[in-house]
């Protein structure tokens, strides 16, 4: 499939901070609907963490697939961590099991493990809509690079 070209509508940006449970710290969950060549195709869940004693990460849920009524049944969600990681001074991403904050419902359609996703034939729009989110969702840029 064809990357085509990934927008956001801003307005529709949603976020809701609330306490990590670990440590008390602030976390801000972000979420929005991504659109490819103007046609809905995924949506992401942000939830940038400022730990105490910890790194300060962002852990991103995305679901692919179609959008509208009755169209769940093709959904398949990804995650990844993004953050801190040795010998390098930028963060990175990590493909890791997704919603595991607990998220997971029928929206989900098929939550993939780290295991799946890393064979799944659509991990490649996964790391098309990370990148566009961490380069232009504000609340998870500027953790992670501000």
């Amino acid at each position: 499939m064809t990357p085509g070209t990934l927008t956001v509508d801003p307005d529709q940006r949603q976020i809701r901070r609330y306490e990590c449970p670990c440590c008390a710290e602030p976390v801000e969950r972000t979420w929005n609907m991504v659109s490819r060549d103007g046609i809905a195709y995924a949506a992401y869940f942000a939830n940038s963490y400022h730990h105490a004693d910890q790194d300060h990460d962002t852990w991103i849920d995305v679901i692919i697939g179609t959008w509208g009524e009755d169209s769940m049944t093709d959904h398949v969600t990804f995650g990844c961590r993004v953050g801190p990681v040795k010998n390098s001074p930028a963060p990175a991403a990590t493909l890791v099991a997704a919603c595991q904050d607990g998220s997971a419902s029928e929206l989900h359609g098929v939550v993939l493990s780290r295991e799946d996703g890393l064979v799944h034939p659509r991990l490649p729009e996964f790391w098309s809509v990370v990148d566009y989110v961490l380069a232009n969702d504000p609340t998870v840029n500027s953790h992670l690079y501000g």
